[in-house]
């Protein structure tokens, strides 16, 4: 069945988003973040979050099933020639499909304005290092600490 990219604006595609959040979470972050934070992170604080943030997200679907999705927007006002993809998941039955690369064409298509696109990811995320590197993007050798989840996140940045 083809996939489909499209800007999310049913119940079902934010119900979709929200699944897709919380499983990603739950299958790629343990060991790389904080078990208290995964065991708060619910399907339905997820729902919460999916509803309460709306804009600037696309959703790859496969039929009406909410396969994966990636948001993007302005980075802000500190470097306003910077765009920023500020998540993008993909449920694990379709890593190396392809779904992930055709989200972040799609983000970047939207973000054609900006002569830089910006990413943090969680250290020690090997699989999104090198998914990203294959879109373009290098390390900048930043780092923060994000007590909430009790991890660094590292930023990589993508040039036009």
């Amino acid at each position: 069945m083809p996939i489909t990219i499209k800007p999310m604006e049913t119940d079902e595609e934010i119900q979709g988003k929200a699944f897709v959040h919380w499983k990603c979470w739950q299958e790629t972050y343990p060991g790389l973040v904080s078990q208290e934070y995964l065991e708060k992170l619910t399907p339905e604080k997820c729902e919460e979050m999916a509803f309460r943030w709306r804009d600037n997200i696309l959703v790859a679907k496969e039929g009406e099933r909410v396969i994966g999705f990636v948001g993007f927007g302005d980075h802000g006002p500190e470097e306003p020639d910077t765009g920023e993809v500020f998540a993008l998941y993909v449920l694990p039955e379709y890593h190396g499909t392809g779904v992930g690369r055709q989200l972040m064409d799609a983000a970047l298509e939207k973000l054609a304005s900006y002569p830089h696109i910006c990413l943090w990811l969680v250290k020690g995320n090997a699989r999104a290092l090198r998914f990203y590197e294959k879109c373009g993007f290098h390390l900048t050798g930043e780092e923060v600490y994000k007590q909430s989840v009790s991890a660094y996140g590292i930023r990589m940045l993508k040039e036009r």
